[in-house]
């Protein structure tokens, strides 16, 4: 079905959009803007903020842009000395049920607000202040909410409802008493929160923030008795940069590499290190499953802490298909304390591992189970976001653009291209198939064929089938939780039929885009930010002379040093974990 052009003007300039596209949509379509609080890219509009009317010509209506579609003919005027006027009141009147604490705010110099209330040069109170007396909530693990700085735009309980389908926040009582607030007015660590800390990355200002540790690992890094030694995710290399004016995707991996040296780590290692690692179990633990049917189908991937949550608390009669395989970050860190420790002599109890990650539930998944103490001590003593990691290298000083390119360091650094896609959706699954069709044929898979397309992209739900030299496999690829329903409700259904299952293999990533979308990333996500970064991932997994995880040689050594071969005794003790059904509230 062909779709209807609309033909109008804004602000004079002719515009061509398909029928159904909004005023606002239209305007920034022809750089123009248009000030909106409410309205976030990957959310529906609610025209809760009041700030994006608009003129239209023949009618004395000043309709709000984010909600109201441009029609064939409109002439729009967006800007004029009217609507600024409207404007700036609508700001006034929302700072004046907002704290004048932006010196000590987790985004004082990156909130919406603040930098709205500059441009309209707003230096006074017009209206008395009103600041409901809100005790925050600091009982989450990995979030922490200011409920004093809430401007009830909506977006976080839309991401939680709609994107996510967790419903830990939603919006209680009426009138100028509505407020956000974590479902039946409880503390967010007794909602069903999973904390992937999608409703921080979507806030516009500092009311849902992740909890910042930039303090701890200073204090770490000036005790002398530390040995301090930092691992970077997949993900973070092609965002960090965006925190310092890079284009988003650009891969500042090796720049990581010496600012981290700098900043007085003793050794910088890679988790697509450990992304490799964990193909090599999770993938033999698929064959074995396939092959040998040692336990349930599909198989359904476990590197995603949130999804991990959710699983456990929404969807715990998959328990059995989880796969045990700890995530990248964990299997770093158990190898940092005890094979790393033992080659290089270091006391395990005075090694002090620290991960930097898109996401804040990785702050959570630290403590999750007796697994993640597999070394006799926390295997990862703190996690960092990319964005508390920008802060940490804006404190110290440090000139990142003036940083040179070193390596990681050997026996926990080198990587493949396939541990390098771990922080893209699909990724996990493309990564698994290079190395599961290896395990099953005794071939690597041509190199026509190793960029598996399929499960790639933004399309919330992806589903192919893989013909491993006669074997048909069939995979979903689900991110966002909102989605995984749809999967999960499918194999459900077959089996309660007695039919053949759907699918033989599932990956899952809690949010849009994978880590590199994730709740810890540089503010201002949106899917054409997530394209980039994925393509930044791609291409180094393209330019990469090693592009399955098991050539890794540093791989091959550690089996053939420590841990004998992949799913050992050994290292089922390190590498893997077990789940339990959770309570959605707790009490």
């Amino acid at each position: 079905m062909i779709q209807r052009i609309i033909h109008a003007k804004i602000n004079g300039v002719e515009v061509e959009v398909p029928e159904g596209t909004s005023i606002l949509d239209a305007a920034r379509g022809v750089g123009i803007k248009i000030h909106s609080l409410c309205k976030h890219p990957d959310l529906e509009p609610t025209a809760a903020c009041g700030l994006c009317i608009v003129k239209i010509a023949g009618t004395q209506k000043m309709p709000r842009a984010c909600a109201t579609p441009l029609q064939d003919g409109m002439e729009v005027t967006t800007n004029d000395g009217e609507l600024t006027a409207i404007r700036r009141t609508v700001l006034e009147l929302i700072i004046s049920n907002h704290p004048n604490s932006c010196l000590t705010c987790g985004r004082n110099g990156n909130c919406e607000l603040q930098t709205l209330a500059g441009e309209f040069c707003i230096r006074d109170d017009r209206f008395k202040r009103y600041v409901a007396d809100l005790a925050p909530d600091h009982s989450n693990t990995s979030i922490s909410i200011d409920f004093t700085k809430c401007i009830k735009c909506g977006r976080c309980v839309q991401v939680c409802q709609q994107l996510q389908d967790v419903w830990a926040l939603s919006f209680l009582d009426r009138g100028i008493k509505t407020r956000m607030a974590p479902a039946g007015d409880i503390s967010l660590a007794d909602s069903p929160c999973i904390k992937c800390g999608q409703c921080a990355a979507h806030c516009p200002t500092g009311a849902i923030v992740e909890k910042d540790e930039t303090i701890t690992v200073w204090r770490a890094l000036r005790d002398k008795e530390k040995y301090c030694t930092v691992q970077i995710a997949p993900s973070v290399r092609v965002a960090i940069g965006e925190e310092f004016g890079y284009p988003p995707g650009t891969n500042l991996n090796r720049k990581l590499y010496a600012v981290l040296r700098r900043l007085g780590f003793k050794a910088v290692f890679d988790t697509n290190f450990s992304a490799d690692l964990t193909i090599m179990e999770e993938g033999s633990e698929f064959v074995e499953r396939l092959v040998h049917g040692k336990g349930p189908l599909p198989l359904i991937t476990s590197c995603c802490p949130a999804w991990t949550d959710y699983m456990e608390k929404f969807h715990h009669d998959f328990v059995d298909n989880f796969s045990t395989a700890k995530s990248p970050q964990q299997m770093l860190g158990v190898m940092a304390k005890t094979y790393y420790s033992e080659k290089m002599g270091i006391d395990p109890a005075k090694h002090y591992q620290v991960s930097l990650m898109p996401c804040t539930a990785k702050k959570y998944e630290l403590e999750r189970t007796d697994e993640m103490f597999a070394s006799g001590y926390q295997d990862v003593d703190v996690t960092l976001t990319t964005r508390e990691l920008a802060r940490l290298i804006k404190q110290s000083g440090l000139v990142f653009d003036e940083m040179p390119e070193e390596d990681a360091d050997s026996l926990l650094g080198e990587y493949s291209g396939a541990g390098t896609i771990f922080g893209t959706t699909g990724g996990v699954m493309e990564a698994a198939l290079r190395t599961g069709y290896f395990l099953i044929t005794g071939e690597n898979l041509p190199a026509e064929a190793i960029d598996i397309t399929p499960v790639r992209g933004l399309e919330g739900v992806k589903e192919a089938e893989i013909d491993i030299k006669g074997t048909k496999i069939r995979v979903a690829v689900a991110h966002g939780m909102a989605n995984v329903g749809k999967v999960m409700d499918r194999v459900r259904q077959a089996k309660e039929n007695g039919e053949e299952i759907p699918y033989h293999f599932i990956e899952v990533m809690a949010c849009r885009g994978g880590c590199i979308g994730g709740g810890g990333q540089p503010y201002g996500v949106c899917d054409d930010v997530r394209r980039q970064r994925m393509e930044g991932l791609y291409q180094e997994d393209r330019d990469h002379e090693l592009r399955f995880s098991h050539e890794n040689p540093e791989i091959k050594r550690i089996y053939a040093d420590f841990l004998g071969k992949p799913l050992s005794e050994k290292a089922e003790k390190l590498l893997h974990t077990k789940y339990v059904a959770r309570k959605v509230y707790q009490k």
